[in-house]
């Protein structure tokens, strides 16, 4: 086939158009910016555009297929001359669906989750020498792509994104893909985050679980109420269910266990959202023929490699783990499950917040007393991403002071302040959790360990 790509330069995009060129397709494409590691991996591939722009000319009527990036505007030249020659235009999930349509399509969802629990089964699977193709929306330990489609493959692993197709289909990506076997792993609405309202943001999962090839397979959350309510309403398709729930665990000297019968399966993961994860894992295991005993012995060495409750470093007892989080429940739930599993140590929790959601007097209420379990807590504002350099934070620090309502609580603005509340902490006896979901920002997390655990 000749394929051309509209923004090639996404962080999937670019993994599709190399991994279709390497199975002999003839592939072009365009985007008007290109960063590492995209840029890199084109160049090697030889895809890489020999100028940033669109170009109508490179869209001829000779063209299979175009693939649509969600970075292109509905106003696109290449997208408006390949509408005009009636070419064929697909979006990337449904381009996928393309290409998997005679594969046991196992696709992951949920609000929160699904990249930890698409990891945990991709692990497990490779471990038992199973092949599978794959699509994941983040870097994972031992995968070194996003994406992989082999034709001799008849399973593909699919993390199901609820945000747009393109711009040309307002679907949600994961209703392109019409699974054997989906998952939901939990919903939660957040209306800082969330750019459609609650009622269609739910809806969407309930329109997903419509999308189930007839006599296909649910798996899904029953600990999670409002997962249960979109089950519920759903229950004219003709499919199977099959319900999960955080496991029975132990926790001894700092190590997590499932216990089954009177085994204890020793784990690298902790918290009750993880181990959620693995009983969904294994619940999607167990429907594609893995033995039990097989799932135990494969999952006791997966390690947590998307930043949720990550571990980063540790020095005579203490730890510092980094997390992804930025809603006031995934912050409860990270500090509680830190807590518990380190019951005796002290926990110093600093967050890093948006800088511009921080001057959001209604968004800092959401965060009321959510740090209430932390013996130390900080919020990091990097005011040097603000724009604006006249802001005055004031009113923002006293309104996060009062919202947080913590008896040891800091508002750090600078990256030096936040290295001088770190070394100022004698480590032995704490541990850190680091959280954000800004990417770090100007925040090297590993220097940071260094800084709290040399104190002793």
């Amino acid at each position: 086939m000749r394929i051309h790509f509209i923004a090639i330069g996404g962080s999937i995009m670019h993994n599709l158009a190399i991994n279709l060129a390497e199975q002999g397709h003839q592939v072009s494409g365009s985007d008007d910016q290109i960063v590492e590691p995209s840029k890199s991996h084109l160049l090697e591939a030889g895809l890489l555009p020999k100028e940033l722009g669109w170009f109508p000319e490179k869209v001829s009527e000779d063209i299979d297929a175009v693939i649509l990036g969600m970075h292109a505007e509905e106003e696109n030249p290449e997208l408006k001359r390949a509408q005009e020659l009636g070419l064929k235009i697909y979006s990337f999930p449904e381009f996928v669906y393309e290409q998997s349509v005679d594969k046991i399509r196992v696709v992951i969802a949920g609000t929160y989750g699904k990249t930890t629990i698409t990891s945990m089964i991709m692990h497990v699977l490779k471990k038992l020498g199973k092949p599978f193709d794959y699509l994941v929306g983040a870097q994972l330990e031992g995968f070194d792509d996003l994406l992989q489609l082999n034709p001799d493959n008849n399973l593909m692993i699919i993390e199901g994104d609820e945000y747009y197709a393109s711009s040309v289909d307002k679907h949600s990506k994961f209703l392109e893909y019409k699974p054997n076997i989906a998952l939901i792993s939990g919903v939660e609405w957040d209306h800082f985050k969330t750019v459609i309202d609650e009622e269609a943001y739910y809806k969407q999962f309930e329109d997903f679980i419509r999308t189930i090839v007839p006599k296909g397979t649910l798996i899904y959350n029953k600990d999670d109420e409002r997962t249960r309510a979109i089950v519920e309403r759903t229950m004219d398709i003709k499919i199977n269910r099959h319900g999960y729930k955080l496991p029975e665990y132990s926790i001894n000297k700092g190590v997590t266990y499932l216990n089954h019968g009177e085994d204890r399966i020793p784990l690298k993961i902790f918290g009750k959202h993880n181990l959620s994860n693995v009983a969904g894992a294994f619940t999607v295991c167990e429907w594609l023929g893995v033995k039990r005993d097989e799932f135990y012995h494969a999952i006791q060495d997966f390690k947590s490699s998307i930043r949720y409750l990550e571990f980063v470093a540790s020095q005579n007892g203490s730890v510092v783990y980094q997390d992804f989080a930025h809603t006031p429940s995934k912050l409860r739930s990270s500090i509680h499950a830190v807590k518990e599993q380190f019951p005796n140590q002290a926990l110093v929790t600093v967050i890093e917040l948006n800088a511009y959601d921080s001057l959001d007097p209604h968004f800092i209420q959401e965060y009321t007393n959510s740090m209430n379990e932390s013996d130390f807590a900080a919020v990091f504002v990097n005011i040097s991403l603000l724009k604006e350099k006249n802001i005055v934070l004031d009113n923002a620090i006293e309104n996060l002071t009062q919202a947080f309502n913590h008896p040891s609580f800091q508002v750090i603005t600078q990256i030096a302040d936040l290295e001088h509340f770190l070394e100022g902490f004698k480590s032995a006896g704490y541990n850190l959790l680091f959280m954000s979901s800004n990417n770090y920002n100007g925040v090297n997390m590993s220097s940071f360990a260094d800084k709290f655990l040399r104190n002793f």
